[in-house]
């Protein structure tokens, strides 16, 4: 609907000063409250089926019984709005529901407050110095609170038969159980559909990262309705690849070689550390798995006096480390590293830092989850080249491939 130029006009003849629009006693804080008023007369007039003073068409006993005042809250502030009743008592607002006091959208941006990180009191601070509403702790509890059926169904929503690729990592985070604060490990789950889009298959928590408690993540994947990953993209937690073999046994594991080149560092020093770098991308840059093999051999010629730590490391997970030799160069691209995963953990930990410790788990999913979902809406477009590499996909895996 567009609104007469005239009565615009109208309405701005005597502006002067954002104030007079937006200011406490403003144009649109008017404006919002004769609309509402007159919005709940024209819905009890429809409720009682003739208009105020109209009682010759009557066919009711019900009638108008006066008014009460509301207060609400909004990003226009506070507002106190007449509110009509009848004598029944049966007389409902669709626009300004009974036992609701903050208008629509108005839940919608303390959630959005809370999934960027601030804290309930810097919420309270905000909304109070934006809008000069004054906010409870309890109301800003009570309204994250209910994200969190929201967080069940989409914890327990059936998944794609088909991953191409999943990345699996755990992160750390300071929460509070038994009057005592521990850093728990939360458990995330990338996964790259057919269509080429990541989305995140789901949160675990539990006290430590394990190779056991990775089992129950993997299984409950194969209970939402996972048959296939082809491969799966992890860091060198002991036991982690058996783990995943044990529920999909013909799921190629790659290990990080980001996190293998980061380990291996830790044992050089700093004058060292680029020459070191440099030999081991030779390795896992290398064209051929064969070729690979003859810079490993080259790695060990020249590092293994001073440094037999890395290469005996990285031979013992050779055959973790090299499974993207059997790709073509738009796959490797995608399952080289955990980056994926861990530039969304480095999203986490910015919503997270302005918390010393979570008091709960559920605190700490609830938040979690909705820094999730804004990180998910990025996620529009496919990973680069992905129908080279469904090709490529097609080819390899062709008889795992799901038909259309």
């Amino acid at each position: 609907m567009t609104i007469p130029k005239d009565l615009l006009d109208a309405l701005m003849k005597d502006y002067k000063n954002p104030e007079d629009l937006i200011g406490e006693t403003g144009l649109l804080k008017q404006l919002t409250k004769q609309l509402l008023e007159r919005a709940m007369q024209a819905e009890m007039t429809e409720h009682l089926g003739y208009e105020k003073n109209a009682t010759a068409d009557k066919k009711t006993t019900n009638s108008r019984n006066g008014n009460y005042q509301k207060r609400i809250k909004g990003e226009f502030g506070n507002l106190d709005v007449t509110v009509p009743r009848d004598r029944d008592a049966t007389f409902e607002p669709i626009i300004l529901p009974k036992g609701q006091s903050r208008f629509t959208g108005f839940d919608d941006k303390i959630i959005a407050l809370y999934a960027r990180g601030m804290s309930t009191r810097d919420i309270q601070a905000h909304l109070e110095e934006m809008y000069g509403v004054e906010v409870s702790p309890t109301l800003i509890s009570q309204v994250t609170r209910a994200v969190q059926e929201e967080i069940t169904l989409w914890q327990n929503r059936p998944l794609d038969e088909v991953y191409p690729i999943v990345y699996l990592d755990a992160i750390r985070i300071k929460v509070r159980q038994d009057s005592r604060v521990i850093n728990k490990a939360v458990y995330l789950a990338i996964g790259v559909n057919l269509d080429g889009i990541k989305e995140v298959l789901g949160i675990w928590t539990a006290e430590t990262e394990g190779a056991k408690f990775w089992l129950q993540v993997v299984t409950e994947l194969q209970n939402r309705g996972v048959k296939d990953i082809f491969i799966a993209c992890v860091d060198g937690l002991k036991g982690f690849p058996e783990a995943i073999e044990s529920v999909f046994p013909d799921t190629q594991i790659q290990l990080c070689l980001v996190h293998m080149v980061r380990h291996s560092l830790n044992y050089v020093s700093w004058k060292q550390r680029k020459a070191v770098a440099t030999d081991l991308k030779s390795i896992y840059s290398a064209p051929t798995i064969e070729q690979a093999e003859i810079a490993m051999d080259a790695f060990s010629a020249k590092w293994d006096d001073t440094h037999p730590t890395i290469s005996r490391s990285w031979r013992r997970n050779w055959e973790r480390l090299t499974p993207l030799f059997s790709y073509p160069t738009d796959i490797r691209k995608a399952i080289y590293t955990t980056n994926a995963i861990e530039s969304v953990n480095m999203s986490l930990r910015k919503v997270t830092k302005n918390r010393g410790s979570f008091p709960n788990d559920e605190s700490m999913i609830k938040l979690l989850y909705l820094a999730l979902q804004n990180i998910e809406k990025k996620w529009t477009m496919p990973i680069r080249n992905w129908k080279s590499a469904l090709n490529q996909f097609t080819i390899i895996f062709g008889d795992r491939m799901p038909m259309y």
